[in-house]
């Protein structure tokens, strides 16, 4: 009875194509333990033993022209391998959860605005704080080079709501959400919102509609009004923009820590 096993029923046995055992002979990490008269390749217990290291390794992300020098690590360094691919699992677990949060958000917000798309609505909100990126006024509109000198560095810009503090002076404030910022804050209440897709260009013609019902329906608004942009709904809508339009009821209310911008 022979105690050696052929090429395929190695593959077999450690779930592998032959291709790849053949591939790590070619780089001389793995050879038979020797060749039959009739050329095929025979492995014993040994060999079985070592390509199980070299597919573990293979796992932690070794390179395979490393596994040679892995293989003659010291315990120390195994557990130093060890651990720095443990903590690369940790930070990709983190990036998934965070991607799968992102993914969650998007379905939400898209199904939101398929339900009720166009249509005014009284919301209630919490206060939100949130961080200046730049200021523009009436006469200057954002372009990619004022966004490169002004919003360069910040990561996943066009992954976050994008708000636009429009003020009376015509001034304009782009923010984002950043909790405890300690710049503009908008306070918590009630209010006055309309979702809408469309070019930037269009945006006023929305803006009018939501002064314009505003009026219409006797509804105070106080404070700025903001534009917010989910430019990341765009996937669903190429060349044009989900914004959200949002202005608080009730007696004019100061927005908190406007010095501090």
């Amino acid at each position: 009875m022979r105690n050696e096993i052929t090429i395929s029923e190695l593959a077999k046995l450690m779930n592998v194509s032959v291709h790849q055992i053949r591939y790590f002979e070619e780089k001389g990490v793995l050879q038979p333990a020797y060749t039959g008269e009739n050329q095929y390749r025979m492995y014993s217990m040994d060999q079985v033993y070592q390509l199980a290291h070299i597919l573990l390794l293979r796992k932690l992300e070794v390179p395979v022209q490393s596994i040679n020098e892995c293989m003659s690590y010291s315990p120390e360094q195994h557990r130093g391998l060890l651990e720095n691919s443990l903590e690369g699992i940790e930070q990709e677990l983190v990036r998934l959860q965070e991607l799968r949060q992102f993914i969650r958000k998007m379905l939400e917000e898209q199904q939101s605005y398929s339900s009720s798309p166009e249509t005014f609505q009284i919301v209630k909100y919490k206060a939100t704080s949130l961080v200046q990126v730049m200021k523009l006024d009436s006469h200057r509109k954002l372009s990619a080079a004022l966004l490169a000198e002004q919003a360069a560095g910040i990561p996943d810009l066009f992954e976050s709501d994008i708000y636009y503090v429009l003020e009376e002076s015509g001034e304009l404030t782009l923010c984002l959400e950043q909790p405890d910022a300690g710049g503009v804050i908008l306070p918590d209440g009630e209010y006055l919102t309309l979702q809408c897709v469309a070019r930037e260009e269009e945006l006023e013609q929305w803006i009018s509609q939501l002064l314009e019902h505003a009026a219409a329906q006797a509804i105070p608004l106080a404070g700025p009004l903001v534009v917010i942009e989910r430019s990341y709904l765009s996937l669903f809508v190429p060349g044009k923009l989900h914004y959200e339009l949002r202005a608080c009821i009730g007696p004019a209310v100061p927005v908190e820590g406007r010095g501090s911008v």
